[in-house]
């Protein structure tokens, strides 16, 4: 894409890439198991704590991989959506940025849990990011409810390295 084109927006979003990818991941984080079978929080803490816990699983298997940037178009996409999410609730164009700016924070540091334990193949690891950066549902046993969460995030980077890096893209349902 030339300059002008992006100086202008002419020319095609890079990010529609990996807007399958986007979606395959909120799609995942709405598993109702998660809710169910492992006692997060039906909450929008919840809920976000987990875009973010997917998310960072399938960050660490591009990471991986020839993928880089699709890494940091995946980053921008959970950026547009938090926005456009903060928007809808209310939340004014003065306070948005700042706001944004906190939740990349969270989303770098969780990254950096996530990442470190899924590398690792670490599950003790992963449990403790987990249970510092889940929301679990009030009187639930969190260390159980952890343990759920991390198996199941387990079993998703298992899954997720078994594909190749343009079936990952495509995000066809395959995973």
């Amino acid at each position: 894409m030339s300059f002008i084109s992006r100086l202008l927006g002419t020319g095609p979003d890079p990010r529609e890439a990996v807007r399958p990818l986007w979606h395959r991941v909120v799609e995942l984080a709405r598993e109702p198991s998660f809710y169910t079978d492992c006692n997060v929080a039906d909450s929008i803490g919840g809920r976000f704590d987990l875009i973010t816990a997917v998310l960072c699983t399938v960050m660490v298997r591009i990471e991986a991989s020839e993928m880089r940037s699709e890494s940091a178009l995946l980053a921008e996409l959970f950026v547009e959506d938090m926005d456009g999410q903060l928007r809808e609730f209310g939340v004014n164009d003065v306070v948005v940025g700042k706001r944004i700016g906190k939740l990349m924070s969270v989303l770098g540091g969780r990254l950096g849990a996530y990442r470190s334990a899924l590398v690792e193949q670490d599950q003790d690891k992963l449990i403790a990011a987990v249970a510092r950066n889940v929301t679990f549902s009030e009187g639930t046993d969190e260390t159980v409810s952890a343990q759920c969460v991390a198996g199941k995030l387990s079993a998703l980077s298992q899954r997720l390295a078994t594909f190749k890096d343009d079936q990952m893209l495509k995000a066809s349902g395959i995973w």
